[in-house]
């Protein structure tokens, strides 16, 4: 009987090891580890978008590449949320970058929508501007969860203030 192995022989890529440099200052000749420093990474960032058709309506998310994400939005590009498909085309009214990690970045969204919804909504007498009021409810939102998360290392970037 004969084996598969020996049948369909696999080639195995050779493993790369990282270049090992000898320094030649040192009489003892000890080899010195060269890692080679890979290209920056882009961060994580949360967002929060507002539609600006009707039904106005903001979304909170997370991505590396914000320009890619907003197009997938306003559906230029395959990819967007099945909850932004109404009120297009979608503004940008927030950025927050610094993000460690994907994990720091979908936990921070999280706890920004979770405290959102638990909030009372603003009255429609005391602002007119629907806009305006959403953009506010989510700003007194992002208030309460920098209280929750060290923002220290956080950049926070209103391009709509609502105030």
């Amino acid at each position: 009987m004969r084996l598969l192995s020996q049948t369909f022989r696999s080639q195995k890529l050779p493993i790369s090891s990282p270049e090992v440099s000898k320094s030649s200052s040192s009489s003892t000749k000890v080899p010195t580890l060269t890692i080679k420093s890979e290209p920056e990474t882009k961060k994580w960032c949360v967002y929060l978008i507002i539609s600006s058709n009707p039904p106005i309506k903001t979304y909170v998310g997370v991505t590396l590449d914000f320009d890619r994400r907003l197009k997938q939005h306003n559906g230029e590009i395959k990819g967007g949320a099945k909850a932004t498909r109404a009120g297009r085309p979608w503004i940008c009214a927030c950025k927050i970058h610094g993000f460690k990690n994907q994990s720091q970045a979908c936990e921070f969204e999280s706890k920004w929508k979770e405290i959102c919804r638990k909030m009372s909504h603003m009255r429609k007498e005391e602002v007119d501007d629907q806009t305006l009021r959403l953009l506010k409810q989510r700003q007194r939102a992002l208030g309460k969860v920098k209280g929750l998360f060290d923002c220290t290392q956080f950049e926070f970037d209103w391009e709509l203030d609502p105030f």
